[in-house]
This record gives C-alpha cells, sequence and structure tokens, in this order.
C-alpha cells in the first residue's frame, strides 16, 4: 500500500459523503469509500510479497514481485470495471517504494516513503488546525464547489477541527510508530504496522470525518448560512 495514497484519504470520504444514497448507515458508506474487504486486500498484497520474496530469494526478486502484483491488481480492477484511481496510485507508490529500497540496499527501506509521507501530512493537517483553517473544511467546500462561508460559523469551524485532527493523530501514529520500528530494525513488525494502521486506522478517522461533516451542515443551517457555489477563477 502506497503511502501517497494517505493524502487521498480525506478527500475520497468528504466527496462521497453527499453521493451516496440517504437510507444507508454512515458505516456502510465509509466501507465502500475505503474499497471494503478488497481494498484492504488489494494494498496489502504487494507489501507482503515484497518481504517474503526479499527474504527467500532476495531484493532484486523482491521488487519484481511487489511491481508484479500492483500491476496484476491493475489489471484486475480494469477487467472488473472498477474504479481504477486506488489501483494507480499505488502502482505509483509501489514503484517509489521499490525504488528507494533498491538505492538503499535493503528491504527495509521500502516503508521510508510511508513513514516520513505520514509526518509530512501530520504536520500539514496540524498547522492548518492551530491557524483556524481545517484542512477537512477546504477539502469539503472545494469538492463541492462551494464558498467559504462555513468559515464565518464557529460550530461548522470547530467540527471540521475535530475531523482534521483525527486525521493527524492517524497520521502521527503511523510516523511513530513505523518509525520506532524502522530505526530497531523490526521488519517483520513494520509490515504488521503497515497493514494494521493503513486501511482500519483510515476507516475510523474517514468515519470521524462523515460525522463532522454532518455536524458542520447541520450548524450551517441553524445557523442560516447557505453554502453559495464558489465563483470561478
Amino acid at each position: 500500500m502506497s503511502r501517497a495514497t494517505d493524502a487521498g484519504d480525506t478527500a475520497d470520504i468528504v466527496d462521497g459523503e453527499a453521493a451516496v444514497d440517504a437510507d444507508r448507515t454512515p458505516a456502510d458508506r465509509v466501507m465502500e469509500q475505503l474499497g471494503g474487504v478488497a481494498g484492504l486486500i488489494y494494498s496489502s498484497v504487494p507489501v507482503l510479497l515484497f518481504v517474503g520474496t526479499e527474504r527467500l530469494l532476495g531484493l532484486a526478486a523482491a521488487a519484481g514481485a511487489a511491481l508484479g502484483s500492483a500491476v496484476l491488481i491493475l489489471l484486475w480492477r480494469i477487467v472488473r470495471r472498477e474504479s481504477l484511481q486506488p489501483a494507480v496510485s499505488g502502482l505509483i507508490g509501489v514503484a517509489v517504494c521499490v525504488l528507494i529500497a533498491y538505492l538503499l540496499g535493503e528491504s527495509k527501506g521500502y516503508f521510508l516513503l510511508g513513514i516520513w509521507t505520514s509526518l509530512m501530512w501530520a504536520s500539514v493537517f496540524a498547522v492548518s488546525i492551530v491557524i483556524r483553517r481545517p484542512v477537512v473544511g477546504y477539502i469539503w467546500s472545494w469538492l463541492h464547489g462551494h464558498d467559504r462561508a462555513w468559515r464565518t460559523v464557529r460550530r461548522a469551524v470547530y467540527a471540521f477541527d475535530i475531523a482534521t485532527l483525527t486525521w493527524v493523530v492517524v497520521f502521527a501514529a503511523r510516523f511513530v510508530v513505523q518509525r520506532v520500528l524502522y530505526d530497531t530494525n523490526h521488519e517483520g513488525w513494520l509490515v504488521v504496522a503497515r497493514i494494521a494502521m493503513g486501511w482500519p486506522l483510515a476507516a475510523v478517522a474517514a468515519l470521524a470525518t462523515f460525522l463532522a461533516i454532518k455536524a458542520a451542515q447541520r450548524a450551517l443551517e441553524a445557523a442560516g448560512v447557505t453554502a453559495a457555489p464558489a465563483e470561478a477563477g
């Protein structure tokens, strides 16, 4: 699974919140946006093959196995006419991770991209809260073509702060745990942490984001603020 997709997690949930049927539960909506069980499998296969193959056949073979699996997942999605964006971004992420590992000459280098990307996003989301410009609020207004009237409603801003803080915790936890495991050469546990702290944590944060958006929308309605279409240009 590529950390290059981490930034897209929040956007996917915000975008999907208005697109699903009203009679579905929040959990159903979150699972759909994250790809369900299939999404977990797709994101786990390349890293499992990389580490397992490296131990048996070496780094070069591991690189081929990871890249090959990512390509096969992409082809499988094409055959099934599923969304290609996760597979394409996943393939790019796997390629970058493999390149880093190859250049460093050690398999644990595969995890470096995810580790430092997590730190970057944790920092970006945290700073946005400090300066009272919560990232989730801006993503929501941008994706739905709304202006920034929500920033005048304190309860809406607070709701978006909570959602953004949830993602700060997710990204920060990924960085701290995986960085420690990387530094202590616990590669087996790195694989476990990579999978366990990827899709499952994203699902929790996505659900919190969904609920925060609903709370923000209720606050806007109560304040009589309608999100007008954003002006072009």
